[in-house]
């Protein structure tokens, strides 16, 4: 379920600037982070090409998960794009714009903590809308048949992730590592280095890929004999005098920030993918051997999965229970009144929503006018009850609400979907986009009949005192 949360989105104060080389394509690259408005996200803009298109993060670009997660929009690639969004998720940062001068972010040391320095160099700072969360009300699953691979989410209080990797070799066997509240994230995993196998390794320098690696930026766990060959063509590749292989089994003396970062990186890498889902999720990951394809692969199902609910979601009110207001109390705050009081009941009401109710009869007086000889409600009293049903919200804010009144600014994305007909009843929901400020109200409505969606709309309205 997609709700509204008490949390204000975030953005950075200022720009900030890093420069590294790419793991892969060993190019220099310069990336800007850049303040971006409410309900951006995250995007990727490569102001090295013409036009400077922008990528979405968003699992319906990824292209390419070998060796890391790959987005391509209309010809234009990202690559390895993970340890960037891992650091702004994990500062619980929501909308950033990421400038790039080439495909590919710098590596940096193979983890997320330099970005994660940078942004908080920047400075965080709060926006004026809500965030939006997805809340998970049952499990969820996403299983890779050929490697065993699987992501599973169920509900929870708070996101958390638990990843539980399992190589196969001496030197690394079975690791766990578990995140239970974002705000660890930065002491607890943000440093944890990407890592490779010998045997990965060498492929990788055989296919003309790491070039921008060297032993600062990722950790090599050598599970096989090395060759004299093998270590001279290291020692190029690294551009090193002498390498060896430590009691630890870690080439070169590179120490470990964790005994278990090699499933901590996992679970930085799951952060980072999961951040293509474009929502806040609520609920406790649980990843058997996560990878790039798979962790993308659930996000794309994730995302699809949500879209699917906020087009076809109808909310389930028992209309037998008492009201939370009837139609004496909502008179008593509203200054309609019949033939023009459109909701009869109010079944729910907090700081952010207001939820009321109508009954449709055929007693209805624009009926005798409005098509009588085929009764539909009209479009625009709908959303007139859609902004009734909003004014309750807003004058539950003011102590005197019968000395107020509340006036439309502005209407913005009005769709009508269903035909509203006698004998049908009208579920309204209205949610806060914005905190009220200044008497202006910022909300998103939606009408509900016969378990289907029937209109939405934005809209803008102000408090005004009544002229005494």
């Amino acid at each position: 379920m997609v709700s509204n949360t008490a949390t204000k989105q975030r953005t950075i104060a200022k720009e900030i600037t890093l420069k590294g080389v790419g793991l892969h394509t060993g190019e220099n690259v310069t990336m800007k982070f850049v303040p971006a408005p409410e309900n951006f996200g995250y995007a990727f803009k490569r102001v090295d090409l013409e036009g400077e298109p922008i990528i979405e993060a968003d699992a319906n670009y990824v292209v390419n998960t070998q060796r890391g997660t790959n987005l391509e929009k209309r010809g234009v690639k990202i690559q390895t794009s993970e340890h960037v969004l891992a650091a702004l998720v994990g500062l619980e940062i929501d909308n950033v714009l990421i400038e790039l001068n080439a495909s590919e972010p710098p590596i940096m040391d193979g983890s997320s903590k330099f970005f994660v320095e940078a942004l908080e160099k920047a400075g965080i700072v709060e926006q004026t809308a809500f965030r939006q969360e997805y809340v998970v009300k049952e499990v969820i699953s996403y299983k890779d048949e050929a490697t065993g691979s699987e992501i599973t989410i169920i509900p929870s209080e708070t996101y958390q992730i638990t990843t539980m990797v399992d190589f196969g070799t001496k030197i690394l066997g079975t690791q766990n590592a578990t995140l239970e509240n974002l705000a660890d994230f930065k002491s607890q995993f943000a440093d944890s280095r990407t890592f490779s196998f010998l045997h990965e390794l060498e492929a990788l320098l055989e296919n003309g890929l790491i070039k921008g690696g060297d032993l600062n930026n990722a950790i090599v766990y050598v599970d096989k004999e090395i060759s004299e060959d093998t270590m001279k063509k290291l020692e190029k590749a690294f551009d090193k005098k002498k390498l060896s292989v430590k009691p630890n089994g870690i080439l070169d003396n590179l120490t470990l920030h964790h005994p278990n970062e090699a499933a901590r990186h996992k679970l930085l890498d799951v952060v980072g993918d999961l951040a293509l889902i474009g929502i806040r999720v609520r609920g406790k990951v649980i990843a058997n051997k996560p990878g790039h394809f798979v962790n993308t692969q659930f996000a794309k199902k994730l995302s699809k999965l949500i879209k699917a609910e906020k087009r076809n979601f109808v909310p389930s009110y028992d209309l037998n229970q008492p009201p939370l207001m009837d139609i004496h109390q909502i008179m008593d705050m509203l200054p309609h009144r019949p033939p023009f009081l459109l909701i009869d009941r109010i079944l729910e009401l907090s700081e952010q929503h207001v939820v009321g109710m109508k009954n449709v009869t055929m007693n209805e007086p624009f009926f005798v006018g409005h098509f009588p000889g085929a009764p539909v409600m009209p479009g625009v009293l709908q959303v007139e009850a859609m902004a009734q049903t909003g004014g309750i919200l807003v004058l539950s804010t003011v102590p005197d609400p019968e000395n107020y009144l509340t006036l439309f600014m502005k209407i913005d994305n009005v769709k009508f979907k269903q035909k509203v007909l006698p004998g049908d009843t009208l579920i309204f929901h209205c949610s806060l986009i914005t905190p009220i400020r200044r008497g202006i109200c910022h909300m998103q409505a939606y009408a509900y009949a016969n378990g289907k969606l029937v209109c939405e709309a934005e809209m803008m309205a102000q408090i005004v005192k009544k002229k005494q």
